[in-house]
């Protein structure tokens, strides 16, 4: 999840959060809040002293039969080493004991989100294969216009690892890397690149088909397809990517990461994909990319975008 360097040096929070790290150490501004049974507060206590990753444990309160203690990290927050220190923690904690806290809610969020994430994919995946497929009556097609779009997702995943993570322009954009991409980065990035990109696979594809219905002429339908929407996807691109971008303008990271890894994402997707790819598809496929089973005939609806 994101750390304290997507907020300005000269933010007053920024300036607080150095200086309790300088004072008491990385770990301090993510104290863990452990609960515990009250008679296990002892056996409590000895366990996190004794867990590697923790640097202090202090008692606390008891309430209604249950003590709330507190456990510093040795490591930052937004750490994954400090993620794994929870973890150990959870682990020989007698039973019955909780671990919360910010840093906390950020790990169990953080795994929420990345085991949710292949089902999200597959769900995204699944729904734009059998959509195209009712459209266009093609299996070939469906799936090869599904499968190009990952690329766009592949490519908007590369931009956030190069910029965000790896640090490579943050100078020019004003930015200070936090070394990860932030949890909800994946699912939020490939859902929205994911839609873009099947609107702009129906539009080139829709034209393609009715191309193909009249002329029965794969080549032709390739053609005509880049002709009679090939203007229309660049100029909505165009008008996408000037949106997009000026949120890399922002102060906060957040935004800058959506403005930019979503502009260069459908910049890709419309010139390189959508324009060069998918018509090679078309090319490549000849008649048995437009093929339809005589079975599935029987099952799809009859859609046809020829007049």
């Amino acid at each position: 999840m994101p750390s304290i360097t997507i907020v300005p040096p000269s933010a007053n929070a920024r300036v607080g959060y150095d200086q309790v790290t300088a004072a008491f150490g990385p770990g301090a501004p993510g104290t863990l809040q452990v609960v515990v049974p009250a008679d296990r507060q002892a056996v409590a206590l000895a366990a996190m002293a004794h867990t590697p990753g923790i640097a202090a444990a202090m008692p606390g309160p008891t309430s209604h039969g249950w003590t709330l203690d507190q456990a510093v990290p040795t490591t930052g927050p937004s750490t994954t080493a400090t993620g794994a220190t929870i973890d150990r923690l959870r682990h020989t904690l007698p039973a019955g004991s909780l671990v919360g806290g910010a840093a906390a809610e950020n790990h169990d969020l953080q795994h929420a989100l990345s085991s949710r994430t292949p089902l999200v994919f597959g769900v995204l995946v699944g729904l734009g294969f059998v959509l195209l497929l009712v459209a266009l009556g093609a299996p070939l097609v469906a799936a090869g216009g599904v499968l190009i779009t990952a690329l766009s997702v592949a490519a908007a995943f590369g931009v956030a690892r190069l910029i965000f993570q790896d640090g490579h322009l943050s100078g020019f954009l004003n930015f200070t890397p936090q070394g990860f991409v932030d949890a909800w980065g994946p699912l939020f990035f490939g859902a929205m690149v994911f839609g873009v990109a099947m609107d702009y696979t129906l539009f080139l594809l829709s034209a393609a088909k009715e191309s193909y219905e009249i002329h029965r002429d794969p080549e032709h339908a390739m053609v005509g397809s880049v002709a009679a929407s090939g203007r229309v996807v660049i100029s909505a691109a165009a008008v996408m990517v000037a949106v997009f971008l000026t949120f890399a303008l922002s102060g906060p990271l957040a935004p800058k990461e959506m403005g930019v890894i979503l502009a260069v994402a459908v910049a890709f997707d419309a010139v390189l994909v959508r324009l060069i790819l998918l018509p090679v598809l078309l090319r490549a496929g000849q008649h048995h990319a437009w093929h339809q089973p005589a079975w599935l005939a029987r099952i799809l609806p009859t859609v046809r975008f020829s007049h």
